[in-house]
């Protein structure tokens, strides 16, 4: 075998995957990233959270950040102000039947540091997805699946939620 045998697959799998990680790169994709809380406002205490609070929990835990359960221990302090879900028709057939569902998580925070200066003002986040209603699917797997979606919105608005708060960390610190 010569050399330009040999050396061909490799430098074709270096350039694939060179213009690959280009093509990702300008796309704007970036990972989530770890969330980062400066020092001074360490640890978090997350106040009446629910699920999108455990979500959160687990995210910034997950990060490295410091999380108490006592309020007056905490520098920063974020609040789960209100979180409810619903949903509403968005499809029927011809008989009145509902087709689909648009299931929507709503939840409102705030987040302020130990003294109560407030770091995010009252924000509101509305999450919304479309369920497909199959009327051969029994009603104990409709539930299931509805409520999987659910976990979904709340996992995303987590994510949002702790996006938000790095942001106005970020503001906070120019």
């Amino acid at each position: 075998m010569s050399d330009q045998s040999v050396r061909w697959p490799w430098m074709a799998t270096l350039l694939l995957s060179l213009v690959c990680a280009l093509m990702i790169a300008s796309c704007g994709y970036r990972l989530r990233g770890a969330v980062e809380i400066p020092p001074g406002l360490e640890p978090v205490h997350i106040q009446t959270g629910g699920l999108v609070g455990q979500a959160v929990d687990d995210r910034l835990r997950g990060s490295g950040v410091p999380v108490t359960p006592v309020a007056n221990d905490a520098g920063l302090i974020l609040r789960i102000l209100d979180q409810s879900r619903g949903s509403r028709v968005v499809a029927v057939d011809r008989g009145g039947k509902a087709l689909a569902f648009a299931l929507e998580l709503r939840v409102r925070f705030d987040a302020i540091d130990a003294t109560g200066e407030p770091l995010i003002p009252p924000q509101s986040l509305t999450l919304e997805r479309t369920f497909d209603d199959n009327p051969d699917v029994a009603v104990l797997g409709k539930q299931l699946e509805s409520d999987i979606i659910y976990q979904d919105l709340m996992s995303d608005a987590a994510d949002q939620v702790l996006l938000r708060l790095r942001a106005a960390l970020a503001a906070r610190a120019r």
